[in-house]
């Protein structure tokens, strides 16, 4: 075999594991930055969820902005939220019937629709508008179950009504403003559906 070839082969043959090793080197960093942008890059900060809530309530920025605080300090960013509306009344019992849009970024807005019973120290009925922040979605179907709300998570920030629902890992902050207050204390629960259901539990 000629010597020069023979060198040149064994250059070339050196060189190759060298070149591989040097991008599986590389290619984990960067798969991992990508990763780490794409996840954060889902989510939405406090301004786009300010803004969004702002022009679906028709309310001021300041308003809205107060409201998005106490949430994001608690839960911090989200990855999707729904906006529509619901109608609910009580006495002692009450239902809650609600529609709208789950918004999520890099996909088409998904219809869903929600209800559930409360029982409680509770009388009255509302028409309201519900912008709800969703958290650790990842999946539409994680969803579609039942929400209880968490006890004491009741609260009232410039004159948006905020609490918080949790199930499967995956946490709801529904934000409502409206016509006709209710006011009282209730033990409740929802269910998300992508079809409307009149069945109320």
């Amino acid at each position: 075999m000629d010597r020069k070839k023979f060198i040149t082969g064994l250059m070339a043959f050196g060189a190759t594991p060298a070149v591989a090793g040097s991008l599986i080197s590389i290619l984990p960093a960067r798969a991992a930055e990508t990763r780490g942008s794409t996840g954060s890059d889902l989510r939405y900060t406090a301004n786009e969820i300010t803004q969004a809530g702002a022009d679906f309530f028709g309310i001021t920025t300041e308003a809205m902005a107060k409201g998005v605080e106490k949430v994001f300090s608690d839960l911090g960013e989200p990855d999707a939220y729904i906006k529509g509306d619901e109608g609910s009344g009580a006495f002692v019992v009450g239902l809650r019937y609600g529609s709208g849009w789950l918004v999520r970024k890099t996909r088409e807005p998904m219809q869903v629709y929600w209800r559930g019973p409360s029982v409680g120290f509770d009388a009255g009925a509302n028409a309201s508008k519900c912008f709800t922040l969703v958290y650790n979605l990842r999946d539409d179907r994680r969803l579609f179950q039942r929400f209880p709300g968490v006890e004491g998570s009741f609260y009232v920030v410039a004159g948006l009504g905020i609490n918080y629902q949790r199930s499967g890992g995956v946490t709801l902050a529904p934000m409502r403003t409206g016509v006709g207050l209710r006011a009282g204390v209730n033990a409740q629960y929802q269910v998300y559906t992508d079809r409307r259901d009149w069945f109320p539990l």
